[in-house]
């Protein structure tokens, strides 16, 4: 279990007022009502898409490389409205980060939680897959109203930005196990918590089978999925986050266990794992993660990269 950050007075120097006055800045925003903030966060989002060239290249390569027959315009278009979800995110930071749970509730829209019921009623752990969708942030602390969950936790390097984050997001967790931390997170697991894992972004060679991801035949996708549900007395049920349309708020879809999992095939397990990433992504392309490098890990160690000049 990580331990909470305390409170230090080194974090008045003056070394740390930047970040003080952009985070009351932000606190101050927050109390603004929600289309407004996502109003913002679309501006905000048109300015990154404009300066963060490397970045629009990953996003732009990606979306190439995952929808070939996808027409010229169209592509670019979806990259615009990414950079607009992207822009959104930060203001999803400071809602999940923030907000009291009397607004938060008032955005909060659950669907399937029977299936997380019925697996801890038969006494086991729920290894709950969640896509990196740009999102997360406040779809997660609308699912903690419901349910506080266990996750993965990175601490920051900046020691007041970790202190924030980590409260920030502990208000939506029951607690948080390091990113490292398998055993802490098998230990959840065998406890019967409800433990969030991303399974879809690249990790490395290592622990990881090649398989498809949309059209890219050989992504590398981690096995680890497969680790936790082998070494756990859990049931792995995929969840489903987006964000609603019109600014009604954010939607939390837990779909049915994923049954017989695992079967002993990696390849065809992990296989299994990305079409439901696909199937997630699909319903709402333009606010999932496109600007991470998700085809960086190549079959071949000396193969050319996919992001050539990126």
């Amino acid at each position: 279990m990580v331990q909470a950050p305390q409170f230090s007075w080194r974090f008045l120097l003056p070394k740390y007022w930047l970040l003080w006055l952009g985070a009351a800045l932000l606190w101050l925003i927050s109390w603004l009502p929600y289309p407004v903030l996502m109003w913002l966060g679309s501006g905000f989002g048109r300015l990154l898409h404009r300066s963060l060239k490397s970045r629009r290249k990953v996003a732009a390569r990606n979306i190439a490389l995952c929808f070939p027959d996808m027409p010229a315009a169209e592509q670019a278009a979806l990259v615009k409205r990414n950079f607009e979800e992207t822009g959104k995110a930060l203001f999803d930071t400071v809602i999940g980060w923030w907000w009291p749970d009397w607004r938060i509730k008032k955005l909060a829209h659950f669907n399937g939680y029977q299936h997380i019921e019925a697996a801890v009623a038969q006494g086991k752990g729920v290894l709950l897959l969640a896509a990196h969708f740009l999102h997360l942030e406040g779809a997660c602390r609308v699912f903690g109203l419901t349910h506080p969950s266990v996750g993965f936790y990175r601490p920051h390097n900046n020691p007041l930005m970790d202190y924030l984050q980590y409260h920030g997001r502990n208000k939506a967790n029951k607690y948080m196990v390091g990113k490292r931390d398998v055993k802490g997170l098998i230990g959840a697991l065998n406890q019967q918590e409800v433990c969030f894992y991303l399974p879809d972004q690249d990790y490395g060679r290592n622990r990881a089978e090649f398989v498809p991801f949309f059209a890219v035949s050989e992504t590398a996708t981690t096995t680890g999925t497969l680790l936790f549900a082998n070494a756990a007395n859990c049931v792995v049920i995929p969840v489903v986050t987006s964000r609603l349309p019109g600014n009604k708020g954010y939607h939390i879809d837990v779909l049915p266990p994923l049954t017989p999992f695992p079967t002993g095939d990696n390849k065809a397990d992990v296989t299994r794992v990305n079409q439901w990433v696909e199937q997630a992504v699909l319903r709402h392309p333009e606010q999932y993660m496109w600007l991470h490098r998700r085809f960086k890990t190549r079959p071949q160690a000396d193969a050319p990269s996919l992001y050539k000049g990126d």
